[in-house]
């Protein structure tokens, strides 16, 4: 670590529980980021600006005028252009350290299982149970954490999933359903909610990488920022999960 180096992380340094080598260990890890809307904006972010010095970054929508409420790593002046991109552009600004590959386009079974084994994290910032139920599965799959976090209305919604560990995965929590998932573009989304769940899902990202505190595995955090309440559920595992259920606890336990 040089010198700009220890200056720009000298906060982070200053912790304990990081320390220089937490920070180093940050700057060695590569984290995937599936989604870029009012999530991933913050989650992104977060990782750039913390020194996560390897980012790959997945969507495959253009940036619309109606993002742009909560979608923080947009300006106005990307509108129309792909999201990968103009987050990209928007993460190298904010840290031109650390290494950004954006990646416009829907990744096939094979492409997501490829991209989560090369993680040490992956963070689903997405708005729809299809890629939820994908990238839980490549996860479970390929042993890698995820971090998931959902919000709609004033409403939000984040875990952290080990199935590495043993622990419970999304699908023990949704089952799969004909019926698509809400969306903003129909319900409406209080706008800091994204961002108070995005950053909970960068700061449990964070801690999953430096292996320190305790994060969400095995727990559900609810938000209601109407009237802002928390409430935390606990989340077991589900021995007939199709995903996991069959899984051996011995075999994904590290």
């Amino acid at each position: 670590m040089d010198d700009n180096q220890l200056l720009r992380y000298c906060r982070h340094i200053l912790l304990p529980q990081v320390d220089i080598a937490g920070q180093e260990k940050l700057l060695r890890a590569r984290v995937l980021v599936i989604g870029l809307g009012g999530l991933g904006s913050p989650v992104a972010m977060y990782l750039a600006a913390s020194g996560v010095g390897r980012l790959v970054i997945v969507d495959h929508d253009r940036v619309d005028l109606t993002n742009l409420q909560r979608q923080i790593v947009h300006s106005t002046d990307a509108i129309g252009a792909d999201k990968a991109a103009s987050a990209r552009r928007a993460l190298l600004a904010l840290n031109p350290e650390i290494e950004v590959t954006a990646i416009n386009m829907k990744l096939d079974e094979r492409e997501l299982a490829e991209q989560v084994r090369l993680a040490d994290a992956v963070v689903d910032a997405s708005d729809n149970f299809a890629t939820r139920f994908a990238v839980n599965q490549a996860c479970v799959r390929e042993q890698r954490p995820l971090i998931s976090g959902a919000v709609i209305r004033f409403e939000g919604q984040v875990s952290v999933f080990r199935p590495d560990r043993g622990g419970p995965c999304y699908r023990c929590l949704y089952q799969e359903t004909q019926e698509p998932a809400e969306r903003c573009a129909e319900t409406g989304i209080f706008a800091p909610v994204a961002g108070v769940i995005g950053s909970i899902q960068a700061a449990e990202t964070l801690k999953v990488l430096l292996d320190i505190g305790r994060t969400l595995e095995g727990r559900l955090l609810l938000l209601d920022a109407a009237s802002m309440e928390w409430r935390t559920i606990e989340l077991r595992r589900d021995p007939a999960c199709p995903v996991c259920g069959g899984l051996q606890v011995s075999a994904v336990a590290r």
